[in-house]
């Protein structure tokens, strides 16, 4: 072994060996992949995590060294030193000479024939086969996560992982970004995400939080006069879990000074086409010639597809009916007259709607079955809904299959028809009620439609990398159970300039300078341009019922820093394990991440989280409360 490691220096990895090193004496490392015993020539697949390399151990040529495999199996870890050779010819079933080459490795024209070898570690038998295709349960994967990693379809996925890593240093260094370092462990700042906590030990009773993104320090560097950050960041969050979050992510997060959000796209864009052509070879110009992203206001992405991150890759956009059933009195159907009986009075608030009407139009190509449209409501069901109306359109324009609507105006009809262009064959799906619920359900229902009539294209050519700037939100929304204003986003970004004067007196109204960058329905980034203008900011907290002193408790050190002459800024941060997600066609984050956590927020390979000793509990002045473990954790 000493001599492998000390005097044997490895010459190429396991992938790299080709027809042109036919006659070179090498020397390789890695794992036993596979093995097969020819009685007398045994074969060998080693493998490292740049590919697969057949080793031959011949008797003839060295004795000792076929001795040693006969006794390796899979997994096993050993060196070896031999010399490279054409695979030449082999005969096959029929009798006839056929080339050994094969194709489906880089290296399939060649093989190492061994003269030397060494046994490095043995290992047991794995607990699931390492193949590229494989159907172990993800539990039993994370759990032996090492062994996972090992799988060439997980090791090319970090392999892209480190190629958007070093694009994006080389592309923002090249932009004159600096990349600096902001602390973890942060102040507790109410809003937002919730954060995990951590107790001080020398400041007993005390806690930190692990930061949610470095938003606070990105802009005290703008402050401080750096004009050009960035950061590759770990940050924290302790919410719920699903395909793609985790509690702990990364992110490439940006600020800069002196910009507008045109310059912040720009700069983002030119990102975007880097990582891009390193980690996939796609050239995004050939999409996007201009080298810019199209972009749509937030209320256009709310009103056609119910949220704000839409799926451009198929149609089927909503309609919004709220206006039609409001000036046709409901058209004689009860719940839509009660809307229009609330507007007449005055109770329904333009600027806080609480129902809304929607509908979506399925078309008659798909020639959807009664039983697959009664399934489509137990869809919308499983979202909390309370059901699912639904009418076909007949060749006479009537419409058929919809109980709900037997006493629908005739006028009424026809003008939802020619609102959402529906014609004889198509299925109408309406949803009515709270504007949440209703945008949610209907969001999720587009796509679950757009997969089940096959209208979302397969990523991989790079016309379906479609890329959206949401931009143009709403800065406050309302919230009904504190019957009051909130920040749809922060406290701090900018509103439009024609907005100031609306911020007190019509928070509604106010719309911002926020953005999202979505691809192919997935948020990969969102940020905004900041608000430094001292007098403004007091305006905002003011709609917010924030008062001096609670502000000045929550975010005074920032308050008192932008008093010092901050500039004009913005920023935003990137989703990493999201974009990493994507390019590899990952089914989820846990796919891109080294060493993920479950649904359940736990690490199945460490046993992570685990309680901790009563000592250790004293020494940081903390008692716990008895757990059931059957009920689930309480909200903040």
């Amino acid at each position: 072994m000493a001599k492998f490691i000390d005097e044997l220096k490895r010459t190429h990895r396991c992938g790299d060996l080709r027809i042109t090193d036919v006659g070179n004496e090498v020397v390789l490392f890695g794992w036993v992949h596979t093995r097969r015993d020819h009685g007398g020539l045994i074969f060998i697949d080693l493998r490292d995590r740049e590919g697969i390399t057949q080793i031959v151990f011949d008797p003839e040529r060295s004795l000792e060294a076929h001795r040693v495999a006969e006794q390796l199996r899979s997994e096993w870890c050993i060196g070896i030193r031999g010399t490279v050779r054409d695979r030449g010819m082999q005969r096959n079933r029929k009798g006839e000479l056929v080339s050994a080459h094969n194709p489906k490795l880089d290296t399939g024209a060649i093989e190492v024939v061994v003269s030397e070898v060494v046994l490095f570690n043995r290992s047991e038998p794995p607990p699931f086969p390492l193949e590229d295709s494989l159907d172990t349960r993800e539990e039993i994967r994370l759990t032996y996560r090492y062994l996972d990693l090992r799988r060439a379809p997980l090791q090319r996925t970090l392999r892209k992982r480190h190629v958007i890593n070093q694009a994006t240093r080389r592309y923002l260094s090249d932009q004159g970004c600096l990349e600096l370092e902001t602390p973890y462990m942060v102040k507790y700042t109410p809003g937002g995400a919730r954060n995990f906590l951590v107790p001080s030990r020398i400041q007993r009773g005390k806690f930190f939080a692990l930061a949610e993104s470095p938003q606070l320090f990105k802009q005290l560097f703008m402050v401080a006069g750096f004009d050009r950050y960035f950061q590759i960041v770990k940050c924290f969050r302790d919410e719920d879990l699903r395909l793609d979050r985790q509690p702990e992510f990364t992110q490439i997060d940006i600020e800069l000074s002196f910009v507008n959000q045109d310059d912040v796209f720009r700069l983002v864009e030119g990102l975007i086409f880097a990582i891009w052509k390193e980690a996939l070879g796609v050239d995004l110009h050939e999409v996007y010639p201009t080298g810019r992203f199209p972009q749509m206001p937030f209320a256009e992405s709310m009103r056609d597809y119910g949220n704000d991150k839409p799926d451009l890759r198929f149609a089927m956009k909503h309609t919004d009916l709220t206006d039609l059933v409001i000036e046709h009195e409901g058209g004689g159907v009860a719940p839509w007259a009660e809307l229009a009986r609330k507007f007449r009075d005055g109770s329904y608030r333009r600027d806080l709607p609480p129902e809304i009407v929607k509908v979506l139009v399925v078309p008659a190509s798909a020639n959807l079955s009664r039983a697959e449209s009664d399934k489509l409501e137990e869809f919308v069901k499983g979202m909390g809904a309370k059901g699912l109306a639904r009418a076909k359109i007949a060749d006479d324009g009537s419409w058929t299959q919809a109980p709900l609507f037997k006493g629908l105006a005739a006028g009424l009809r026809e003008a939802i028809h020619k609102a959402t262009g529906a014609g004889p064959g198509d299925l109408l799906c309406f949803q009515f009620g709270k504007e949440a619920m209703v945008q949610t359900v209907m969001a999720n229902l587009r796509i679950h439609l757009g997969k089940k009539l096959g209208l979302i294209p397969e990523v991989g050519h790079g016309n379906q990398w479609n890329f959206l700037w949401v931009v143009n939100p709403p800065l406050f929304e309302y919230d009904e159970e504190r019957k009051g204003w909130v920040a749809a986003h922060h406290a701090f970004t900018r509103p439009h300039d024609e907005h100031i004067e609306c911020i007190e007196s019509d928070p509604g109204k106010v719309l911002c300078y926020r953005y999202d960058l979505v691809l192919n329905g997935f948020e990969i980034g969102g940020g905004s341009i900041r608000l430094h203008d001292p007098e403004v900011q007091k305006k905002v907290f003011r709609a917010l019922g924030i008062s001096d002193e609670e502000a000045q408790s929550k975010f005074g050190f920032l308050l008192q820093a932008l008093r010092f002459g901050a500039p004009p800024h913005g920023g935003i941060a990137l989703g990493m394990d999201r974009i990493a997600m994507l390019l590899s066609e990952a089914e989820s984050l846990r796919d891109v991440i080294p060493f993920p956590k479950t649904q359940k927020g736990t690490d199945l390979m460490t046993d992570a989280p685990t309680p901790i000793s009563p000592e250790q509990l004293s020494e940081l002045a903390i008692r716990t409360l008895e757990i059931d473990k059957e009920s689930p954790p309480r909200s903040p």
